[in-house]
């Protein structure tokens, strides 16, 4: 069946009437947009949820990071500005480096790092852009977030939680600086490089932060950064690792990660959870430049590497590509594994520079 995720108590009685002839066993929501719905389901069918206002928490930033102001964890200064703003006279007020942030999108759509009131407002300018043709509603349409810039080396952990306790099935590192002016991904590799004591200061961390959150049950998705002063939550969302990245996880006889998380959503036991492979990793490949996609050369090469699993394109030929902060997809996906992260991170960069893009201007 199609749900109308935009109204989301329509989709509510959607399923509702839908499981009246087929019985529900679990609802899970799949990336930012249904998480929520997936929550409000469950709890009115009665299924294992996690508690609405925390999911909603997580799907917006601004009330993120207020739930956490008083959690005791590190975070950055923030304040809210609203598109309708004289973005001049908010530049003036703010603190930088800062980070600008839509309230709502994902895949790094919209957040600006701006170090000066000049590049302040020029990044407010272009986020209320951006917004004005999102499919949003309500404060996400018409309020930005401010954040103070955290230095400091990325993580993404992904986790699986079960009555608030949380397992942590994989922890990424992202070799590639994120340091902007725009933050969009590459690189994931696990398992981690950092010392023992920081991973176990990271998932201490996100067990904090998804305590104060109320979040209990299902995948959790968190990214972080680490600097002298600490472990830094930069978001937190109630659902697994988005795109085709999960593809880089296998877990022996516990499957795909999509399967541990159907085994938990069902109730269902668990066989011993470990990644079967050394070391693996994943790359999303960037979009070079705006324009239409019309040739793409060297997958066979790059496929034929050493250390690496497959490599995909994911925009058909004949497609426009936006690259971000207005754009939110890659180009493709491109996965390794090897005897080590450093083995997996070179394979996915030598696979990447095999690659070229005809793209016509437009």
């Amino acid at each position: 069946m199609t749900l109308d995720f935009n109204d989301v108590e329509r989709g509510i009685a959607q399923i509702e009437f839908y499981s009246r002839d087929f019985p529900l066993a679990a609802i899970v929501g799949v990336d930012d947009e249904t998480t929520l719905i997936a929550a409000k389901a469950s709890k009115a069918l009665g299924l294992p949820h996690n508690a609405p206002e925390a999911v909603e928490a997580t799907g917006n930033k601004h009330s993120f990071r207020t739930r956490l102001a008083n959690s005791g964890l590190p975070a950055p200064r923030f304040r809210l500005i609203s598109v309708d703003d004289d973005p001049v006279r908010a530049a003036r007020d703010s603190f930088y480096p800062a980070v600008l942030k839509p309230l709502a999108l994902s895949a790094s759509r919209g957040v600006i790092r701006a170090d000066d009131p000049a590049q302040f407002a020029t990044a407010a300018r272009r986020i209320s852009a951006i917004l004005d043709d999102a499919d949003i509603r309500g404060e996400a349409a018409s309020h930005i977030l401010v954040e103070e810039y955290v230095p400091g080396d990325e993580v993404a952990l992904e986790g699986l939680l079960e009555d608030g306790l949380l397992t942590v099935l994989a922890l990424f590192d992202k070799p590639d600086p994120l340091e902007g002016p725009y933050f969009e991904e590459t690189i994931y590799v696990t398992p981690s490089r950092l010392p023992v004591h920081v991973q176990n200061a990271i998932a201490a961390t996100v067990n904090r932060a998804v305590a104060t959150l109320g979040l209990r049950e299902g995948p959790i998705h968190a990214e972080l950064r680490i600097n002298d002063e600490g472990v830094w939550l930069i978001e937190v969302a109630a659902r697994s690792i988005g795109g085709l990245c999960s593809r880089a996880l296998h877990f022996g006889a516990g499957g795909r990660l999509e399967d541990l998380i159907l085994r938990h959503a069902l109730g269902l036991p668990a066989p011993p959870i470990g990644l079967d492979r050394p070391a693996t990793g994943v790359m999303m490949i960037p979009i070079p430049a705006a324009g239409v996609l019309r040739h793409v050369v060297g997958i066979e090469a790059a496929r034929a590497l050493a250390n690496i699993d497959d490599v995909t394109i994911s925009i058909p030929i004949g497609e426009t590509l936006v690259p971000v902060p207005e754009g939110n997809r890659y180009l493709g996906f491109i996965f390794a594994s090897g005897d080590t992260p450093e083995a997996v991170e070179a394979a996915l960069r030598v696979a990447h520079n095999e690659l070229e893009f005809t793209i016509e201007p437009g």
